[in-house]
């Protein structure tokens, strides 16, 4: 058995053309209705013929939709023949009001201003017909009656258009929106997929080299062996922790409210107070590192200190992975409103130590995380040999520029695979 809220739920979803029917067959039998009662004086009484033209008349309103000008017309055409015949004109007069509305909202008002004067000589006709009737009240009612329907239906024309267009504006957001979560899906993915080549890439690197390492001097130095596989021991610890944190992130629910993962998924990213952390790594990797620190380091905002050591990071692990042997020197020189970072190496020996292909995007990225914060990055050969990456971040950006909403977004940034 179907609930009053159901029974109206499926109605809501028929066509509204459909609801002409039954609103015809109510509008007959309210007119046979009104038929049977004894007319006013000076009019007939409904007999067959009377009888058959009410319910034609009545039922032309199952198409009043489809055809409102037609099917009014019509309308009142048959109520001129049932005043012509004697029969009260009142019985045929709700068809031809609703077919007047029913042209009001769907046509223009030119349209409906002229249909409306056949509303009104049908109404005069009416009322000369007898003799008993009031022409002052005819006359008010074919004047009144009339437009009052246009007024009412002209307003349900503007708003049924108000409709169409906010439905076409709201379906226009709907695809904007659905455009930018896209997009924002499409961002996020660069963001992780560049903090995860960072991670990842660095201290695999790192292992790799010392993996290899270990392996050629496991019996003729065991302390070197020892020694690398320690150093395997603590690169990988800190990854896992790297990633545990990124995790942890990407865990948290829209709500804020995520796994934690332990008391030590959200430790700060790292930033460039762990130079002398990677720059110890990568010297257990065979390449000599030597760190520069000029000028007195100000409280950097969190982006850009992890713009800057991802930087750093990358270009050193392209020293591992393509210019050893080769020694490397970091310069990072903090400015009253710049910070400027080199990583140059001296290009000793151009066999990659991990041969592969180079199809990857390791500047790209970098360039990347340098446009974020309004700064720049530079690669190159130097002109003694070596390759050198030089990245320039402004520290304190003007309010509205690229650095300062750079600044605002999460320093968990995305990046690309890649090598130099």
């Amino acid at each position: 058995m179907l609930t009053p809220q159901a029974l109206e739920r499926r109605i809501a979803g028929w066509p509204r053309a459909a609801l002409d029917v039954p609103l015809a067959v109510g509008f007959t039998v309210v007119a046979l209705l009104l038929g049977q009662e004894r007319p006013p004086v000076g009019w007939r009484a409904l007999d067959t013929g009377g009888l058959v033209l009410t319910v034609v008349t009545n039922m032309l309103l199952a198409g009043r939709r489809r055809m409102p000008v037609t099917v009014y017309t019509t309308i009142c055409a048959l109520s001129l023949v049932h005043v012509a015949a004697g029969y009260w004109p009142v019985i045929q007069t709700a068809a031809a009001m609703l077919a007047l509305y029913t042209v009001a909202a769907a046509r223009p008002p030119r349209t409906t201003g002229v249909c409306a004067g056949g509303l009104v000589a049908l109404w005069v006709v009416s009322g000369l017909s007898n003799p008993h009737s009031d022409m002052g009240t005819v006359a008010a009612q074919s004047v009144v009656t009339p437009a009052a329907l246009w007024w009412f239906g002209n307003a349900a024309r503007r708003l049924a258009r108000r409709n169409a267009q906010l439905s076409a504006v709201t379906e226009q957001l709907r695809r904007e929106r659905d455009g930018n979560a896209r997009r924002a899906v499409a961002e996020e993915r660069v963001r992780i997929a560049r903090e995860l080549h960072d991670v990842v890439a660095h201290h695999m690197s790192v292992i790799s080299v010392q993996a290899g390492l270990a392996h050629y001097v496991f019996t003729t130095d065991p302390d070197t062996a020892r020694q690398a596989l320690g150093t395997i021991s603590g690169t990988s610890g800190e990854a896992l922790e790297e990633l545990r944190r990124l995790l942890a992130v990407l865990r948290v629910g829209p709500e804020g409210a995520g796994e934690t993962g332990g008391d030590n998924a959200y430790q700060p990213a790292p930033g460039l107070d762990r130079l002398e952390e990677t720059a110890e790594r990568v010297r257990a990797a065979g390449v000599p590192v030597t760190l520069e620190i000029v000028g007195e380091r100000p409280r950097l905002p969190p982006g850009p200190d992890l713009c800057a050591y991802r930087v750093v990071q990358e270009a050193l692990t392209n020293v591992i992975k393509h210019a050893r042997p080769a020694a490397a020197t970091v310069r990072v020189e903090f400015r009253p409103h710049q910070l400027t970072v080199r990583v140059t190496d001296d290009g000793g020996g151009r066999v990659p130590a991990n041969p592969g292909p180079s199809d990857g995007h390791g500047l790209i990225g970098m360039r990347e995380r340098a446009r974020i914060y309004g700064g720049t990055l530079a690669a190159g050969p130097c002109d003694h040999g070596g390759f050198e990456v030089r990245l320039t971040l402004p520290l304190q950006p003007a309010a509205g520029s690229p650095s300062a909403a750079g600044a605002a977004r999460e320093r968990d940034g995305p990046g690309h695979d890649g090598k130099r």
